[in-house]
């Protein structure tokens, strides 16, 4: 199986790091186009990728197209595109936020097989989290296909596309709030003495194997937190002094204004579709 990614942006290479480190796809098996040559050279030279001389290309020989440019490029690449695409026939793997099935549907004069994905960087390390959708025509081949190219680059699950906005701010945007937390206990183990190049080694371990055993999906994490909190002990006064700052609340909020500023977008982009 051919794949086309047509775009070189963060995710894209992100997606196409894990697949690679994985294993289970070679870089032979990925053909590359972007506008800009420099990005696919550099590209094609880290995960030993082919590059295409054109979109059109991808659209012609590749059994899935993934499509991986900004959203707003999406209605002018497909329009283009589209001779191609019906000719071929091939599965169209879309992983542009907010931009439904039924968006890239009329984009395209004929019925096409479509599916979309969301990711997000962590894909680089294999540590992804990523949802899946399919339209009516995708095969079972292929949505197996999708199953197994998105658990390459972490954990993955076929999602109802009503729940993707809510499933791209917990995945896509709490990676950086995740980021933020790793730092920001760095920071505080420099206060207490410790050289920040070491303290945010131990502040990234210590929360990514945090992550992995609340992951496990055994216990509740408040049950994992009691067993950490001793009585009397250090880890108490930490949780009661979080409470204190309010920091149940600033995630929750967190979580909320990013969900409602990805409807506003939303919002904004069915309402210029429609001029």
């Amino acid at each position: 199986m051919k794949i086309g990614v047509i775009g070189t942006g963060n995710l894209a290479t992100a997606v196409l790091g894990g697949s690679t480190a994985s294993g289970r796809f070679s870089g032979e098996t990925f053909l590359v186009y972007d506008l800009f040559k420099e990005k696919v050279d550099e590209t094609c030279e880290k995960f030993g990728t082919s590059a295409a001389e054109s979109a059109r290309r991808i659209a012609e020989t590749c059994d899935v197209v993934i499509l991986a440019v900004k959203p707003k490029d999406f209605a002018s690449l497909l329009a283009s595109l589209a001779p191609s695409l019906q000719s071929c026939d091939p599965l169209i793997l879309s992983v542009a936020a907010g931009l439904s099935i039924g968006y890239l549907a009329s984009c395209l004069p004929f019925e096409a097989k479509l599916a979309r994905m969301m990711t997000n960087i962590n894909a680089s390390v294999g540590g992804a989290m990523t949802a899946y959708c399919f339209g009516d025509r995708v095969t079972d081949a292929e949505k197996a296909f999708v199953a197994e190219f998105c658990g390459s680059f972490g954990d993955a699950t076929e999602l109802d596309e009503s729940l993707f906005a809510q499933f791209g701010v917990l995945a896509g945007c709490v990676p950086a709030f995740a980021y933020k937390f790793v730092d920001e206990i760095a920071r505080a183990g420099v206060a207490i003495g410790v050289r920040k190049d070491l303290a945010l080694r131990i502040a990234a371990q210590t929360v990514l194997g945090s992550a992995q055993r609340a992951a496990l999906g055994d216990a509740h994490p408040y049950e994992l937190i009691d067993r950490v909190c001793t009585p009397g002990g250090t880890t108490i006064d930490g949780m009661l002094a979080l409470d204190a700052c309010g920091f149940s609340d600033a995630v929750h909020k967190a979580v909320v204004s990013s969900y409602e500023k990805d409807r506003r977008l939303a919002k904004a982009k069915e309402e210029e579709s429609k001029k």
